[in-house]
């Protein structure tokens, strides 16, 4: 079968993190209830059941995740254009049934696969063909899925549908950075609902964004194999590393694209073709490359560890200094996207999901303890 994959006992383990989002649009065969006093809790009886068949289910799979602000639920966008909305309350109770890992919501947010997943303050942002919907969380909690807005980047024909693969919030000016498949960045004014500004220069469609805040600085992975690092103030290209040109990272047989990126402060984490490497951003230069097979869609810096998520069905733990120091099995043959909730103590769970219906759930960085399932 023949798939589109796009290219993310409770321990006090979890602590903020820079994660990133990313995909590769290659063809792959398979390409607590009760949480405080008083707080009420949306329960599972209410699911929205799936009106999916075993075949689409089987054919399932999971691009996108992020956390309520709260951090008690989770939402993960398929490739049906289907957002699901899970209760980790219900799901990590003492109590909890196999219901409790069913989606207290599920609703059609496009028309086409839903790439990117993004949370702010109070809203939920998802992105498809084309376009960005903002949704209202506390409406959401509310089972009302109906979007504040939705809104389309300005392309250069009215019958260019470009998806957008992935999104990120610039904290400095308060805009939201759009990267996808008309090779430019778009800039999204979020406190005026108006596309400021393009960045043009890739020469093929663009797979992840980060930010550098302190250095008011954008960064851009495509499929023409280059990173660009741009000034948020002027929208220039400060700098284009092409990665699968330097030989330590180079990978002929899978391509020169880059499907993951992100950043911590003087450090950078990229790879797809090429394989997986940490940068030095002052010197522009390589300092670990990672031994991983396959192709990496998602990775993340948490505390002195790198993890990672790709081909194969295992999240690695990777040591700064480039060894692969674990793989936990998971459910999904291949994974795109993997998400750890920092937004809350009680329910700091390491989530991925991939080529499945199932979402694993990890409360320990060492196993899987159960998993969710649209």
């Amino acid at each position: 079968v023949v798939t589109d994959v796009r290219f993310p006992r409770l321990l006090p383990l979890f602590f903020p993190l820079v994660a990133f989002h990313c995909y590769s649009h290659r063809l792959f065969c398979f390409k607590s209830r009760f949480w405080a006093p008083g707080a009420a809790v949306l329960q599972p009886r209410g699911v929205c059941e799936s009106r999916m068949g075993p075949v689409e289910l089987l054919h399932m799979s999971v691009f996108s995740q992020s956390f309520s602000p709260c951090g008690r639920f989770l939402a993960a966008g398929n490739n049906y254009g289907e957002i699901a909305l899970f209760s980790l309350s219900a799901a990590l109770s003492p109590d909890a049934t196999a219901l409790s890992q069913k989606p207290v919501l599920t609703f059609t947010a496009h028309d086409g696969p839903v790439f990117s997943l993004l949370s702010n303050d109070s809203q939920l942002l998802s992105a498809g063909n084309g376009e960005i919907s903002c949704w209202s969380w506390s409406e959401l909690i509310k089972k009302n899925a109906k979007p504040l807005w939705t809104k389309r980047p300005n392309y250069k024909s009215s019958l260019e549908i470009p998806e957008i693969n992935a999104m990120i919030v610039n904290p400095r000016d308060n805009s939201l950075v759009v990267g996808g498949g008309d090779n430019n960045i778009h800039i999204l004014d979020l406190e005026h609902g108006v596309f400021k500004s393009v960045l043009q220069g890739h020469s093929d469609y663009i797979h992840c964004v980060s930010v550098r805040e302190r250095e008011a600085e954008i960064l851009s992975g495509g499929e023409d194999g280059a990173v660009r690092m741009w000034d948020s103030r002027t929208g220039q290209s400060v700098h284009c590393v092409e990665i699968y040109k330097y030989e330590s990272c180079a990978r002929p047989q899978f391509g020169k694209w880059i499907s993951c990126l992100t950043t911590d402060s003087d450090w950078m984490l990229c790879g797809g073709g090429p394989s997986l490497s940490l940068w030095h951003l002052r010197s522009l230069s390589p300092t670990s490359v990672f031994p991983l097979a396959g192709c990496q869609r998602q990775a993340a810096f948490y505390q002195d560890m790198i993890l990672a998520v790709g081909e194969g069905p295992f999240v690695s733990h990777c040591l700064l200094g480039g060894e692969v120091k674990a793989q936990i099995p998971c459910t999904p043959q291949s994974l795109n996207t993997l998400q750890i909730n920092a937004n809350s103590t009680e329910h700091r769970v390491l989530t991925v999901g991939g080529s499945s219906d199932h979402i694993d759930v990890f409360t320990n960085l060492s196993y899987k303890t159960f998993s969710l399932s649209f």
